[in-house]
């Protein structure tokens, strides 16, 4: 699996407190070993997210992500609360 990681994702990464760091470090390697990990809730978007999935990475974050060709290629998009990740 080749992991990039969208500017916006990098961007929203920087402004999280440590503890939060930390907790998405750890979803990222959880993520890289088993995708679907029943933790992780992997799951397909609907409407304007349609094509995209996203993971928990704790109690309110939320990752947003595409994934190409059966995980060969993932892109992480977009990280943050649930209210702001899914307008």
């Amino acid at each position: 699996m080749k992991i990039k990681y969208h500017k916006r994702f990098e961007k929203q990464f920087k402004k999280l407190l440590d503890r939060d760091k930390k907790k998405v470090i750890n979803v990222i390697e959880i993520f890289v070993k088993n995708v679907e990990h029943l933790n992780l809730r992997n799951h397909k978007l609907k409407g304007n997210l349609a094509g995209k999935r996203a993971i928990s990475a704790g109690s309110d974050l939320r990752i947003i992500f595409e994934e190409f060709d059966s995980y060969t290629l993932v892109i992480f998009l977009d990280l943050g609360k649930h209210n702001r990740v899914y307008k």
